[in-house]
């Protein structure tokens, strides 16, 4: 047991044990040196606060556009492919898909400038690709809720004039798909009309052979191309000055394609009716700024003034010490 306290006792006598409470004595001998460290760190994080670039942020929240918006667009090319247009809910992804990739790209050309711009576009529910976070940062929160409408509304005007011309790509090809088909239906017909006309002369010249003027025949529905020359020759130059004169025969999807290259070409679309979005939540006001943070900045300030006051009291008394020692 003896043993033991002389070994507390040489403990507590070391002198390079830390005594906490010297320490603290030192501290509040040294109070007005640290709080005039503190107070200095003060000035400077005012003076910070006075000068420094603030950051606000307003965010928006976009969807894909409802069927109103795009509308106009889906009838267009209903009327272009028919059955095979693409339908209302896969047009709606496929503007969204297309008003994403744009604004990346306007996002990514705003940070490559000399003075870079915050403007981002991501996923405002994690693991679900809809609906979409816009934000943007500026000095001042009413600049920030404009400047990103404002771009949100630029990358629309964009995808407007893109599917203006890619709907006008469109027309054109089908118009000339329509008019090739059209044309060669009229060739066919023709060939028709021209092939009737070749068979009626020959049995004509059958008929007047052998000298057939009149009918030998009663039963017109049991005429081939081989008995023909029977219906006399009277009656068969009948039958080609009428089918001279008769305008061409087309079958039923001749009239289908010429009704829809009529449609197509008085086919107009306004592309201030087509929106690649819609709002879920129009750009706020922000009310609290990004950066800096006041409170947060003379908190750090305080601290920070404290520490290195407290750093100088404890360093000149520990040299005091020390030349004292030595």
């Amino acid at each position: 047991m003896t043993h033991n306290n002389n070994n507390a006792v040489t403990r507590s006598n070391d002198p390079e044990q830390i005594d906490l409470i010297d320490l603290l004595l030192q501290l509040w001998r040294g109070k007005w040196l640290i709080a005039a460290f503190v107070a200095v760190a003060i000035v400077i994080a005012v003076a910070y606060l006075a000068f420094a670039k603030e950051k606000w942020t307003s965010t928006a929240i976009i969807t894909q556009p409802d069927a109103a918006q795009i509308g106009s667009y889906s009838n267009a090319l209903n009327i272009l492919y028919g059955s095979a247009a693409p339908k209302l809910n896969d047009v709606q992804e496929s503007v969204i898909t297309r008003y994403n990739a744009s604004f990346s790209a306007l996002s990514q050309t705003l940070a490559n400038k000399a003075e870079p711009e915050k403007l981002t576009i991501e996923p405002a529910v994690k693991g679900q690709p809809l609906p979409l976070s816009v934000s943007y940062v500026n000095g001042s929160a009413e600049a920030a809720q404009k400047q990103v409408a404002q771009y949100i509304q630029q990358v629309d005007e964009q995808i407007q004039k893109e599917l203006e011309v890619d709907l006008n790509d469109n027309i054109k090809q089908q118009v000339v798909t329509l008019n090739d088909a059209l044309t060669n239906q009229q060739t066919i017909a023709q060939e028709q009309k021209d092939l009737r006309i070749k068979q009626v002369a020959e049995a004509l010249k059958y008929a007047e052979a052998a000298n057939i003027t009149t009918p030998k025949i009663q039963q017109t529905q049991d005429v081939t191309q081989e008995t023909m020359f029977l219906l006399g020759t009277e009656a068969l130059q009948s039958m080609i000055a009428r089918e001279s004169s008769r305008p061409l025969t087309f079958s039923e999807s001749y009239y289908q394609n010429k009704q829809k290259l009529l449609d197509i070409e008085k086919l107009k679309i306004d592309p201030a009716t087509i929106h690649a979005y819609r709002y879920v939540m129009k750009p706020d006001l922000p009310v609290y700024r990004d950066s800096p943070k006041r409170s947060l900045v003379l908190i750090l300030a305080v601290l920070l003034g404290g520490i290195i006051g407290s750093g100088v009291v404890l360093g000149r008394s520990a040299l005091r010490n020390y030349h004292s020692k030595a």
